[in-house]
């Protein structure tokens, strides 16, 4: 993400202001180091197929509370106010993952109003796993 932001500067990713760059950072922080290195393919094979649902579940839950308390304070449209930004870039893809899992998003008001802001966008549409000519059947309904 940091090569498309410093590559592709007519499009930028991290606002301009530097307090909500660092917004920006704590949020994408938590999620790439507290949720989503949780739910790698060999993290979860390693955990085993009966106790991987709850695993995940865990750690989605536990990372999303957090990034509902820190959207509390810097939402608007999007994460950190009315642009997107790289935390909803890493954001949407934990939302799909915390659906694949199950887990009730009913506690999450900020993430879900930020998650359907995003699925209309045409950005987010195409990079959807089920418009991705490798996805699984069981992976396009999440």
């Amino acid at each position: 993400m940091h090569y498309l932001e410093e590559t592709r500067p007519q499009r930028p990713l991290l606002p301009q202001d530097v307090l909500k760059r660092a917004k920006v950072r704590e949020i994408c922080e938590v999620i790439t180091s507290g949720v989503q290195p949780l739910q790698n393919l060999i993290v979860l094979i390693h955990v085993g197929e009966e106790k991987k649902k709850e695993w995940a579940q865990h750690w989605i839950t536990r990372g999303f509370r957090a990034i509902e308390k820190l959207l509390s304070t810097s939402a608007g449209k999007f994460c950190v106010g009315d642009e997107i930004t790289l935390a909803d870039c890493c954001l949407v893809p934990q939302v799909f993952n915390a659906r694949r899992f199950h887990v009730d998003l009913r506690p999450y008001p900020i993430i879900l109003r930020i998650d359907r802001e995003l699925e209309g966008h045409p950005a987010f549409r195409a990079a959807h796993p089920s418009n991705q000519p490798d996805c699984p059947p069981e992976a396009a309904n999440f």
